[in-house]
């Protein structure tokens, strides 16, 4: 996990860390190319912090991880998808503000 609270998802550790969890995962598909990627990105580690504990956070770079993008059927982004036990429960398309992307989350608590 980063520094920030951040956990980065590959197509390697998915399974275990986000379909497993026994908390509500939220990911963040991004890009580095992606300029509204990068302007979410202050919120997602703003939510990251804000919910450390009670539910994961992380990111997964589409360009590197193409199983899992082609697995959710992820065309654009940047897709913040809320899995809670190992469904998707809920997903957001495109640069957000943070209260609709913790409003997400609480109703997934």
């Amino acid at each position: 996990m980063a520094a920030n609270g951040l956990v980065e998802f590959t197509d390697q550790n998915f399974d275990e860390q986000v379909l497993k969890s026994d908390k509500p995962v939220l990911v963040d598909f991004w890009a580095t190319w992606c300029m509204p990627c990068r302007s979410i990105g202050p919120t997602v580690e703003a939510v990251a912090q804000e919910f450390s504990g009670r539910a994961v956070v992380g990111k997964i770079n589409v360009d590197d991880n193409l199983n899992v993008t082609t697995r959710y059927r992820i065309t654009g982004i940047p897709a913040l998808l809320l899995f809670k036990g190992g469904q998707v429960a809920e997903q957001l398309s495109g640069v957000r503000s943070k209260d609709e992307v913790v409003k997400m989350i609480e109703r997934h608590l």
